[in-house]
């Protein structure tokens, strides 16, 4: 590949990056290509091939690419830029801004889908979660639905669940089949068919089905429960 063609599709390439984490991607990505943006960003492989037919682009052995402040690294990479669709795997590792997430296998459809596969671990602030696959919808509130079961922290304490699915920038949380809550710092475990949790100013836990909550030594069961969680570190269930 040479010339400004060349650079403009490795550009492509590396300005995938940005579609995985944060609200700010391929749509603006794709026009930060055409539309004179300063925006620095690069792409670092053994190798890299165009397909001008096909419209893809891969890259193997060592591939980091970087645009602003995001960045992804893996074994692989392929991008189409026609269809947009990109998919980077081989211990892969994705940062932007305060998101991290590391997996085997990274891809996406468009600009609000990622999905990771294979032991993924993500982290933001003091929110993390984990499971063998993890779709985010990073435009919609920073939705993560976590279908088959995994794990949600923060620091209020641990959720886990068979399907877990919260919105990050709310910390509002649904378990569904063998939701458990372990809040060390509220000294309350709590458990449900189903289990609604809602952070910040909201403070609640809503328990439905086989609900079992304890708090200091004290126990409740009932079909629905709803825990209070109050700001100084209490809970009160209901």
């Amino acid at each position: 590949m040479k010339g400004n063609r060349a650079r403009k599709l490795l550009g492509a390439l590396a300005l995938t990056a940005a579609f995985l984490i944060g609200s700010q991607q391929m749509g603006m990505i794709h026009a930060a290509g055409t539309d004179g943006n300063p925006e620095p960003s690069s792409l670092d492989a053994d190798v890299v091939e165009y397909d001008m037919k096909t419209g893809v682009v891969t890259a193997e052995g060592d591939v980091l690419m970087k645009r602003g402040i995001s960045r992804i690294a893996g074994a692989k990479a392929i991008y189409n830029v026609n269809t947009r669709e990109g998919m980077v795997e081989g211990n892969v590792v994705a940062v932007r801004e305060d998101m991290r997430i590391t997996c085997d296998k990274l891809t996406t459809d468009g600009p609000d889908h990622m999905l990771a596969i294979g032991n993924v671990h993500g982290t933001q602030q003091d929110k993390t979660f984990d499971g063998d696959l993890v779709e985010y919808f990073p435009e919609q509130n920073q939705y993560v639905v976590i279908p088959g079961g995994g794990v949600v922290t923060s620091k209020d304490g641990t959720f886990t669940a068979d399907h877990l699915e919260g919105w990050l920038g709310d910390e509002h949380y649904v378990g569904i089949g063998n939701a458990h809550l372990v809040s060390p710092p509220r000294d309350l475990e709590a458990w449900g068919d189903r289990v609604d949790y809602f952070g910040k100013e909201q403070g609640k836990a809503i328990l439905t089905g086989h609900a079992l909550a304890i708090q200091e030594n004290n126990t409740v069961r009932g079909n629905r429960l709803t825990i209070y969680l109050a700001q100084d570190g209490k809970a009160k269930v209901q």
